[in-house]
């Protein structure tokens, strides 16, 4: 605001001076060079201000560009940002050429589908050899959502103080989510009579269905776990749903260890192939 007041001052001044110039005739014996050299400065000054502009606003174009490459790679985007600073410096500390200074941060956005507003204190200390900084405060609160994991990893980042686990985990945790969705989605369109999603495309877990085999049924549980480090994980387990006649006849334990086995081919086929060859051995079994 003080800028923008001396910029419109500074304007007038310029106003008055060429509507001066323009109007009283030059005083008798006086040379009109001043004139022209009033205009002269007047025009510089217009330039030299017109370029200071364009360059302001590539650089702020260059900013914005970067932002937006950010906002793309990571999918988190800020919408409002304020800062407030406090100097904290004693004057002892003046004496010793040390500098301490509180800076209070309010930030907003999301990522992707998840909304989050952030509150943090950095404590900055400088000195002649070095500069310091420390989060000494972090407040995280997030909109409701049906990602019940977060909510453990939210207060774990709050109790450690960790900005950059809190950003980097929540990316991975989002781009984890989004495949299980896009994966669920596509075995239901490629098999709707055998895949069921009981929550739509976000549920996370996945029910496939012999139609010739009533009662019987496989579920995929996917779930995402982030663990103490902050280190994003798909953890992702089967379980059967069987008659009791079914049971009864299953000699050779096959239903009971088809966890186990379940869990040794996602290791070896890895995620998609392991569910569609679940999804395609029923459909074989329904054909014969």
């Amino acid at each position: 605001m003080d800028s923008q007041l001396v910029e419109a001052r500074a304007l007038e001044a310029e106003i008055t001076a060429l509507r001066r110039a323009c109007v009283e005739p030059p005083a008798p014996g006086e040379d009109t060079s001043r004139v022209r050299k009033s205009f002269q400065e007047i025009y510089q000054a217009d330039s030299e201000g017109w370029e200071l502009s364009k360059d302001l606003r590539s650089h702020l174009g260059h900013l914005e560009s970067e932002l937006q490459f950010l906002s793309t790679l990571t999918g988190i985007s800020i919408r409002h940002y304020s800062k407030k600073t406090e100097d904290l410096t004693s004057t002892e500390m003046t004496e010793k050429s040390i500098k301490k200074v509180l800076q209070r941060h309010r930030l907003s956005g999301n990522c992707h589908m998840i909304t989050f507003q952030l509150e943090f204190q950095l404590l900055e200390i400088q000195n002649e050899e070095s500069l310091s900084s420390v989060i000494t405060d972090l407040s995280i609160i997030m909109e409701p959502t049906e990602y019940s994991e977060l909510s453990e990893f939210v207060s774990r980042a709050e109790e450690r103080r960790d900005l950059f686990m809190f950003f980097r985990s929540l990316h991975f945790f989002v781009e984890w989510c989004e495949y299980r969705k896009r994966t669920f989605k596509r075995f239901k369109e490629k098999y709707p009579e055998a895949v069921h999603l009981s929550e739509g495309a976000s549920s996370s877990c996945m029910g496939i269905r012999n139609p010739s085999r009533p009662g019987f049924e496989l579920v995929i549980v996917w779930r995402i776990q982030i663990d103490e480090e902050g280190k994003v994980l798909p953890k992702l387990d089967l379980l059967t749903k069987v008659p009791l006649q079914a049971l009864e006849l299953d000699k050779n334990g096959v239903i009971e260890t088809a966890p186990l086995s379940f869990r040794t081919l996602l290791g070896v086929l890895g995620i998609e192939a392991t569910l569609e060859s679940l999804i395609k051995s029923l459909h074989t079994e329904a054909s014969n």
